[in-house]
C-alpha cells in the first residue's frame, strides 16, 4: 500500500543517465528510492537513461552497476536481470518513443521546428534585451502539415516541438509541499530531435507511465523538469505520479558538488579504503535524519526508520570529517577476520599469506584506522621491521648508554618467560613491576620505539603479543646494536 493510503503498489525508479561514473549524489537518490520501496513493499527498478547517444558509455553503465551493488542497493527489475516491463535502456525502447511521438504529431500537439541556430539565436538576444525570459517564439507552430512535409522531404534541418499549453502546472510535492509553474514561461520545448532520437523530458514520461512508476524521487536540479514532464503526461492522459524533490548535497563552502570532480565519484571512495555500510549510512543522513537523532544506522534500521517528511528542504553539508568518523566507528565494530578480507586489495600480497599474523594486527590497528587505507602504514612494521634512527628509542634526555642497559634488562626478563606464557596479560605482570623502579617512560618508551621502529604504535605489550617471543628479542637486539 503506499502512503496516501491508496491500494497500487508501489513502483519507483532509479534512471540514471550512464555520461560518468556513479557520484554520491546519485548513490543517495538511489538509496532514498530504495529505502522508500522496502519500506512499502515496493518494487524498485533500475533504468539505464541514455539517450545521450554521444556521452553515453558502457562503461559507465557498467561502473553505476557495480557501485549500487557494492552498497547492497540491488533491484528488482533492471537492464541486467530484465523484467516485465523491459527493455530497461532508454536506447533499446526507440519503437516506443516514436510511436508516441507519431502519436502526438497526428493529435497536433507537436510539430516539427525548422528554425536554425542562428534564428534561436537571435530571439534569444532580442527577449534578453527587453528583460525577458527566453523562450521559443513559435515561428514554426502553425505551419500546416503538409508545408512540414515538405521541408522534410527537401532534408531541411528540423527537431520536434512540444506544444506547451498556456497554464498553470501544480503539483504536491512530497518534501516542498505545493509547487506551481507558469507553463507560459517555458515555451514550446523541443522533444525529439527526429521521431527515432527522443530528448530526457519526452522519453522519461513516457518510461514512467509504460513501466507502471508510482513515485519519482530525485534531486532538486530536477525540478525545472517536472513541469514539462507532467505537461507531457497530461497531453496523454497518463496517471498522475507523486514526486519528491531531494536538497542538494552541498561541499563546505555550500557550492554544490558536482559529478564531474573524481572526489566525488563513488568509486574514489571505495578505492580510498571506505566501507560500504559508511557510506549508505552517511548516505542517509545527508538531508535527512531520525527521529531520535542516532547516528549509526544499518541498512535493516533505516528501513524500519526513514520517513521523507523528516528530508530537510535546505541544501545538506558534506562533511568528510564526519564521513571519516563513520568509517572508523565501522571498522571498529567489524570484526577482524571479516576485515582481513576487506582490507586485501589495501596490502602487499605477501601480508595475505600470514592470515594469523593479519588478523591478529588488524585487531591491535583497528582502533586508530580510519579508513582501510591507513591499515598499511600503521601495520607495517608488524611485517617488517623498518629502518629506523636510534633517536626514536630517547626518552626525555636519557644517555644511549642507558637507554641500551635498559633494553638489555628488559630483554633478560623476556627470554625467561615460556613461548606459552608469552602473553600481553603476562608480560603486563613481568614487566610493569620493573618500571616501579626504573621508570615507566625510561622502559616503555625504547621498548614499543624498539619493537616498531616508529615514534607512534600500539603499546609495547599488544605487540610482542602478536610478534612472538623469537621476533620480540630480535628487534631489541636490533635496537641495542644501534645505540652502540
Amino acid at each position: 500500500m503506499i502512503a496516501d493510503g491508496s491500494k497500487k503498489p508501489i513502483r519507483i525508479r532509479f534512471a540514471p543517465s550512464p555520461t560518468g561514473p556513479l557520484h554520491i549524489g546519485s548513490a543517495r537518490t538511489t538509496l532514498f528510492n530504495w529505502l522508500f520501496a522496502k519500506q512499502h513493499n515496493g518494487r524498485f527498478i533500475l533504468r539505464v537513461d541514455d539517450t545521450d547517444t554521444e556521452r553515453s558509455k558502457p562503461e559507465y553503465e557498467q561502473n553505476i552497476i557495480a557501485g549500487l551493488k557494492w552498497l547492497e542497493l540491488n533491484w528488482d527489475e533492471g537492464p541486467d536481470i530484465g523484467g516485465s516491463y523491459g527493455p530497461y535502456r532508454q536506447s533499446e525502447r526507440l519503437d516506443i518513443y516514436e510511436k508516441y511521438l507519431r502519436r502526438l504529431l497526428d493529435e497536433n500537439k507537436a510539430y516539427y521546428c525548422f528554425c536554425s541556430k542562428e534564428e534561436l539565436e537571435e530571439e534569444r538576444k532580442a527577449m534578453l534585451s527587453q528583460g525577458l525570459s527566453p523562450k521559443y517564439s513559435g515561428k514554426c507552430r502553425n505551419l500546416s502539415k503538409e508545408e512540414s512535409g515538405k521541408q522534410i522531404e527537401r532534408g531541411d534541418s528540423s527537431v520536434i516541438r512540444f506544444k506547451t499549453p498556456p497554464k498553470e502546472v501544480e503539483f504536491n510535492d512530497l518534501i516542498r509541499g505545493k509547487i506551481k509553474f507558469d507553463a507560459s514561461l517555458i515555451g514550446d520545448i523541443v522533444i525529439a530531435k527526429n521521431l527515432r532520437e527522443p530528448l530526457y523530458n519526452f522519453a522519461t514520461p513516457i518510461d514512467d507511465f509504460e513501466m507502471k512508476i508510482t513515485h519519482i524521487i530525485r534531486g532538486e536540479d530536477h525540478l525545472p523538469n517536472t513541469p514539462k514532464q507532467i505537461l507531457i503526461q497530461e497531453a496523454f492522459n497518463f496517471n498522475e505520479i507523486k514526486y519528491a524533490h531531494l536538497p542538494l548535497i552541498l561541499a563546505p563552502d555550500r557550492s554544490k558538488l558536482s559529478k564531474r570532480y573524481l572526489e566525488t565519484s563513488l568509486n574514489d571512495y571505495r578505492l580510498n579504503g571506505y566501507l560500504p555500510e559508511t557510506i549508505v549510512n552517511f548516505l542517509a543522513l545527508l538531508g535527512w535524519h531520525p527521529e531520535d537523532d542516532q547516528e549509526i544506522l544499518n541498512l535493516q534500521e533505516l528501513i524500519q526508520k526513514f520517513n521523507l517528511k523528516k528530508i530537510q528542504k535546505a541544501g545538506a553539508i558534506f562533511n568528510i570529517e564526519k564521513l571519516e568518523w563513520l568509517n572508523a566507528q565501522y571498522i571498529k565494530k567489524t570484526d577482524s577476520v571479516e576485515l582481513a578480507e576487506k582490507i586485501k586489495d589495501f596490502i602487499p600480497e605477501n601480508w595475505q599469506t600470514k592470515k594469523d599474523l593479519l588478523v591478529k594486527t588488524i585487531e591491535a590497528e583497528k582502533e586508530r584506522m580510519k579508513t582501510l587505507a591507513d591499515f598499511k602504514e600503521l601495520a607495517d612494521f608488524f611485517f617488517e621491521l623498518p629502518d629506523y634512527e636510534p633517536s626514536i628509542l630517547k626518552w626525555q634526555e636519557m644517555e644511549n648508554e642507558k637507554i641500551a642497559a635498559n633494553l638489555k634488562l628488559l630483554r633478560t626478563e623476556l627470554e625467561n618467560i615460556d613461548g606459552m606464557n608469552f602473553n600481553k596479560d603476562n608480560l603486563e605482570k613481568i614487566i610493569m613491576p620493573l618500571t616501579e623502579v626504573w621508570g615507566r617512560g625510561e622502559l616503555l618508551w625504547p621498548l614499543r620505539a624498539a619493537l616498531s621502529g616508529k615514534r607512534a604504535s600500539p603499546g609495547p605489550f599488544e605487540i610482542m603479543e602478536i610478534l612472538g617471543e623469537q621476533e620480540t628479542l630480535k628487534r631489541l637486539d636490533t635496537a641495542i646494536t644501534k645505540l652502540s
